[in-house]
């Protein structure tokens, strides 16, 4: 009898199946995926679009980005998955094989955050493969893993010349403009060496970044933005003491109680009744 959740992994191919109606995770993603759903369908939302990515297709999420994940089942069938995850150390390692005078030129990198992918025979040929291998009891050797994602690589390369330079691009990670990345994600459950990471930064430069656009320090923004907009959710009646702390990225109510009474002379629960028209 199929268990609730099953997940499987071997080096960096991850075979999973949800069985419940739907599940909603959210991803940074560190390093490039390439997914094949062959049962239920996922949503791939990165906060400009929704991508759906139905039975049978592939999808390729680029590193560096930050997305959420809605899998469904369809109908009675559960959502099932084959990922293949593509770290720099492999990615460094295939690339120095390649012969370098037959790479394309004058290419640009994919700037998607997720690339629904053609139903070519190599990625079909490629996930049949694997297929026998979302049997627990049948666990491939290390030999053919390596050799299915040295296969996957090729048959990225073969679909778009665009993979080439997305995939190959090993210096750090492109460096985003700190106050956006920050502003549409601050109320996001994200520490400040996420934030450093997902804007492309150690967290030394990443603090010596935002030194230079704003006088407050990240933590002091983080908490002060969390703050204001709580303060603007409770002054509109659109939320509770017990519900907007959360909603605005504080993980501990009593700290976020004490930092709103410090910051707003009132505990969070008589805003409403304390609020200057101004602020309303």
């Amino acid at each position: 009898m199929l268990k609730e959740s099953q997940v499987y992994k071997y080096w960096d191919i991850v075979y999973s199946c949800f069985v419940p109606h739907e599940m909603l995770s959210e991803h940074r993603m560190p390093v490039h995926v390439l997914i094949y759903v062959y049962s239920g369908e996922m949503q791939v939302d990165d906060g400009g679009h929704t991508l759906t990515v139905g039975e049978g297709n592939y999808v390729f999420l680029k590193r560096d980005h930050q997305v959420k994940l809605l899998k469904h089942t369809a109908g009675d069938a559960p959502y099932k998955a084959i990922s293949i995850r593509f770290e720099r150390g492999f990615l460094r390692d295939f690339f120095s094989r390649l012969d370098k005078t037959k790479l394309p030129v004058d290419v640009k990198r994919i700037r998607e955050a997720a690339v629904l992918l053609p139903k070519t025979p190599a990625l079909q040929s490629l996930f049949l493969s694997l297929f026998p291998y979302t049997d627990a009891n049948v666990k491939p050797k290390d030999e053919i893993i390596q050799l299915k994602m040295q296969e996957a690589l090729y048959c990225l390369l073969d679909t778009d010349a665009r993979f080439y330079p997305t995939l190959f691009d090993f210096n750090e990670s492109w460096k985003i403009d700190l106050l956006p990345f920050m502003e549409a994600n601050y109320t996001q459950d994200m520490t400040l060496e996420e934030f450093a990471t997902y804007t492309g930064r150690s967290l030394a430069t990443f603090k010596r970044d935002f030194a230079k656009v704003s006088d407050l320090s990240p933590e002091k923004w983080l908490i002060k933005k969390r703050l204001d907009k709580a303060y603007e959710l409770l002054a509109h009646g659109s939320a509770k003491p017990s519900d907007v702390y959360v909603a605005v990225g504080f993980k501990n109510r009593s700290h976020f109680s004490s930092a709103f009474k410090r910051q707003f002379g009132v505990p969070p629960g008589g805003v409403a009744a304390s609020c200057p028209r101004s602020r309303c």
